[in-house]
Order: C-alpha cells, then sequence, then structure tokens
C-alpha cells in the first residue's frame, strides 16, 4: 500500500510538472523582464521545499535529542538531502535568472550570501555524520547541528525585508501580485514540488535503514 502511494505521488508529481511547463510556456511574457520571469515558476517552489525540509530537520533533531529514537534521526538526515538537493536548484535557477536580469552571476548581497551560508551548513552537516562513527554520538552531534544550522533560515527568509539588496522583493508579501491565471500555475507548481520531495524523502528513509541494518550487522560480526 505505501508503495503504491508513493508510485501515485510521483507520478502525480511528475505529471503536474509536464503539464505546467507545457502551460507555462504558453503564457505571455512578463513586461519587463521577459520570458526570463518564468523561471519563477520553478525558482520559488524550489526554495519552498528547501525550507520545508529545513523546518522538518529541525524537528526532527529536535525530536532525537528529546527521545533518543534514532527514528529521528533518520528522518533528520532524509530530509535534509533531499533540502540540500532543492537548496542547489534553488541557487543554480536564481544564478541564471540574475545572469538574465542583472548581468551578472552571482552578487554577494545579503540574500544571496546567506543563501551560500545556509547550503554550507547543511553540507557540513552530512560532513560531520560521515565523520563520527558512533551511532549514538553521529545522531546527537548531527541533531545539534542541525538546530544551529537552522538558525540561518529565518535570515534567508527575512534578509530582502531587513536589508537593502539587488534580489528583488517577494512577489507575493512584497507588494507585488500575479495574474490570477499565473497564481493558478504557480500554486500547482508549489504543490508538485512538495509531492516529489516527499517521494524523494521516502525513498532515502529506506536507504537510511537499509543502511542501518547493514551497520548493525557489521557490528554483530565484529564483536563475534
Amino acid at each position: 500500500m505505501r508503495d503504491k502511494i508513493l508510485y501515485a505521488l510521483g507520478i502525480g508529481a511528475i505529471a503536474i510538472l509536464v503539464w505546467n511547463i507545457n502551460t507555462i510556456a504558453r503564457l505571455p511574457e512578463e513586461t519587463q523582464q521577459g520570458v526570463t520571469f518564468k523561471i519563477i515558476f520553478f525558482h520559488v517552489p524550489m526554495w519552498a521545499c528547501a525550507v520545508s525540509a529545513a523546518c522538518a530537520a529541525l524537528l526532527s533533531s529536535v525530536g532525537f535529542l528529546v527521545t533518543r529514537n534514532f527514528k529521528f534521526d533518520a528522518a533528520a538526515v532524509a530530509v535534509t538531502e533531499v533540502g540540500l538537493a532543492f537548496t542547489s536548484a534553488g541557487l543554480v535557477t536564481g544564478s541564471i535568472w540574475g545572469r538574465e536580469i542583472w548581468g551578472i552571476w552571482w552578487t554577494w548581497d545579503a540574500r544571496l550570501t546567506s543563501a551560500l551560508v545556509c547550503w554550507l551548513l547543511y553540507a557540513g552537516y552530512l560532513m560531520l555524520r560521515k565523520a563520527v562513527e558512533d551511532p549514538t554520538q553521529r545522531a546527537t552531534f548531527a541533531a545539534v547541528f542541525s538546530i544551529f544550522a537552522f538558525i540561518d533560515v529565518p535570515i534567508v527568509v527575512f534578509s530582502i525585508k531587513w536589508w537593502r539588496t539587488q534580489h528583488p522583493q517577494p512577489v507575493f508579501w512584497g507588494g507585488g501580485s500575479f495574474p490570477p491565471d499565473w497564481n493558478f500555475h504557480f500554486v500547482w507548481n508549489v504543490f508538485a514540488m512538495l509531492m516529489l520531495g516527499v517521494v524523494m524523502v521516502a525513498v532515502r528513509l529506506r536507504l537510511e535503514d537499509a543502511q542501518r541494518e547493514i551497520d548493525s550487522l557489521r557490528r554483530t560480526a565484529r564483536a563475534l
């Protein structure tokens, strides 16, 4: 039953994205930025998934520290890896957008710099896990580091409100708006990205469970 749900979510997400790509391509161009502006239909949903994953990692890490249940640790590493993938995609699409609009691939303003720091922190989280062999210590150190890394997430989100940045103000809570038909496709893209993220986390959780079983068997074999 669980496999069928995952297959349905995955197929549904891909179907929505394919349909939306075809529809978005036929939407009229934005008056100032032209066709390049349409990257927002993918750039922002990717970041929405990345922030959602960071929140899930925070809750999972706190859950592990409170309960010492390794299921929370497995959830934390799974959502962190998936979130890091969406963060990478968000940085890449943002750079492409910036190159077309600003004429440069990167600028060290508050939003972009804090986003890069966020990527480095969560990449460091994964590196930390590889460096600690004992499962309990690894989970504990990783949980503490994940909570620390999350401090940067609100900075990324609100940086364009707290400082003057080259990055534009957000469309929906910065005083702007979309045409109704654009809103429709934007929301569906966010929904599809989240569905895809759930499937990726579920697959990663299975891999994590399998790896933990293998590690347990290795420790048992060494003890014998």
